[in-house]
């Protein structure tokens, strides 16, 4: 494939705002027929000039039109030189630590999703790489950790589930006197509200799959550089191993991306409202939300975001764990579900699915408790998804859980959500059994 410069679709709507570089810049109308909205590419080879002159494509490993559409949308929505896009998030993560050789180190932030800790302790540590999880909050922390074999900063611009903020800047400086490239997942962020390459990162990626894409229809994750010789490394390993994203999950995220500033924004609108009603709520024990004045990132994430914080927030609720579990599986609206950033609102209990492959001992550590949930709030009205919430912690009372031995042999109350659910599995344990 031809080394085309990733941004030279973009140029003419360079100076636009980015809610209309988001709808236009790799979405030029197709010239041979003038429709709107570019065709798919499906084709996975293309003819020649000659034998040994190459096309702009010749592989769709190596490169294909649906795909370079995207990568222009997403380098211009970042601020960078060009951007990839891969089969998952987790693919584009593990092509930033195969930069990486044998006895070098990455150093993480504890705040992270699970997925990538996984991939750190038990993939990475195959091929020799250490890694560490510090707090990135605690900028002496991160300094003391940093050793000679560091050769990876990575941490979440917001972080899952404890929704802390990165001081972006910082940490860029450290890594830069360091000699260490500094990579984040910017995924609860999205580049609508926050574009750390604007800021000192060396590496912004994205699990496509929440907001990028919007709609739970499509897998797909990015990278984003702002130096060239970076993004000539990352290409080289991608096209190396293959995993790319395919032609109609690209014009997925293509179509997504075109609404991304409107959905965030007003995502963030009902989060917010959220977080400000669960705050008082006498069930729950804390809130963690950057837009909240009391959380200790506040007024960092107004410096680097601005007024909207995003659609993700956490909760602590006052029970157990299987009062927890009872709370998400009794929503009506929100879907207990994994993943996060889609048009439908989500409920999850980190402790036993988002964060479930962390090791008990490190869930313990940093604060993911049995009565942790999270929530990604879509695109529903404040007031359906508050009530939703409200009956739900209403079916689960609290004096459940001083009986819930009790639960075991006796009726259950009326309305007793988690008496039902304690009889129910006990009764399909004995099944089993």
């Amino acid at each position: 494939m031809t080394n085309k410069d990733p941004m030279s679709d973009s140029n003419s709507h360079s100076k636009a705002s980015f809610r209309t570089r988001a709808v236009h810049v790799g979405n030029e109308v197709d010239a041979s027929t003038g429709a709107v909205v570019p065709p798919v590419h499906f084709a996975t080879t293309f003819r020649q000039p000659g034998a040994g002159v190459w096309g702009e494509y010749d592989y769709s490993r190596s490169g294909n039109p649906t795909r370079s559409g995207l990568q222009a949308t997403l380098a211009s929505l970042e601020g960078g030189v060009g951007s990839l896009a891969f089969s998952t998030g987790m693919a584009a993560i593990h092509c930033v630590t195969m930069l990486l050789s044998p006895g070098d180190m990455i150093l993480a932030g504890s705040d992270i999703y699970g997925g990538a800790y996984r991939l750190f302790h038990r993939i990475c540590d195959r091929a020799g790489i250490g890694v560490e999880l510090v707090n990135f909050t605690d900028l002496d922390a991160i300094a003391a950790a940093i050793r000679p074999e560091t050769k990876l900063l990575w941490g979440e611009t917001i972080g899952n589930p404890q929704m802390s903020v990165l001081d972006l800047p910082a940490i860029a400086g450290l890594a830069k006197q360091s000699g260490v490239l500094f990579g984040v997942d910017n995924t609860f962020g999205t580049p609508a509200l926050l574009r750390p390459l604007e800021h000192g990162v060396d590496i912004v990626m994205h699990s496509a799959t929440k907001y990028l894409g919007g709609h739970s229809d499509c897998l797909g994750g990015t990278l984003a550089v702002s130096d060239k010789a970076l993004f000539d490394q990352l290409y080289f390993i991608q096209n190396a191993t293959g995993a790319v994203l395919d032609p109609m999950s690209c014009f997925l995220l293509s179509r997504g991306i075109k609404t991304l500033d409107v959905r965030v924004r007003a995502q963030s609108e009902t989060a917010m409202s959220l977080a400000l009603w669960l705050k008082e709520h006498p069930r729950v024990k804390r809130v963690l939300y950057p837009g909240l004045e009391e959380h200790p990132g506040h007024d960092l994430a107004k410096r680097l975001m601005g007024q909207h914080f995003g659609g993700v927030l956490t909760f602590e609720l006052a029970g157990t764990k299987e009062q927890t579990a009872m709370v998400c599986q009794s929503t009506k609206l929100f879907c207990l579900a994994v993943s996060l950033g889609a048009v439908e609102s989500l409920i999850e209990q980190p402790a036993t699915m988002s964060h479930a492959s962390y090791a008990a001992a490190d869930r313990a550590r940093f604060g993911i408790t049995d009565g942790l949930i999270r929530l990604s709030v879509g695109l529903e009205s404040f007031e359906d998804l508050r009530d939703d919430l409200q009956a739900s912690i209403n079916a689960v009372p609290a004096e459940c859980h001083a009986r819930r031995q009790s639960c075991l042999r006796e009726p259950p109350r009326q309305g007793h959500a988690c008496c039902r659910a304690t009889q129910e599995s006990l009764l399909r344990s004995s099944r089993a059994r």
